[in-house]
């Protein structure tokens, strides 16, 4: 974090996929805090600077419905992507929220360009 800003923070439980998909965001030049649960990251989103998006991936995380209800609150629904998970919360009920969703089955490079379209989105809207 060379600027002190992180761009992206990813929460996943499994950790192959959190690594691929921190690994390619990191490859395009992207500041990457990564974990693999809640409430590790809520320091992150209380700061005063907080990331620009964050990437949640609905497998394998215990309780979703408080992680978005606190990153909703801190960050906005428009600056967090839901890679969803049968048997979690539905797509449909994270879009009627404002959340952005990827819904599996879904490759590295279908998330990276999810997090690549609403990164864009921030700095546009920033400007």
């Amino acid at each position: 974090m060379a600027n002190g800003r992180v761009d992206v923070l990813l929460i996943g439980a499994e950790w192959r996929t959190r690594a691929l998909v921190r690994a390619e965001l990191i490859e395009q030049g992207y500041e990457v805090v990564a974990v693999d649960e809640w409430p590790i990251p809520g320091g992150y989103v209380q700061r005063p600077e907080t990331p620009r998006i964050a990437v949640v991936d609905l497998r394998g995380l215990p309780n979703p419905e408080r992680v978005f209800e606190e990153l909703g609150c801190h960050m906005g629904p428009e600056r967090v992507i839901a890679v969803t998970a049968i048997g979690t919360i539905p797509a449909d009920q994270l879009r009627q929220f404002g959340f952005q969703v990827v819904e599996r089955p879904a490759s590295v490079a279908q998330i990276v360009a999810a997090a690549a379209r609403v990164l864009a989105t921030a700095s546009e809207a920033a400007t």
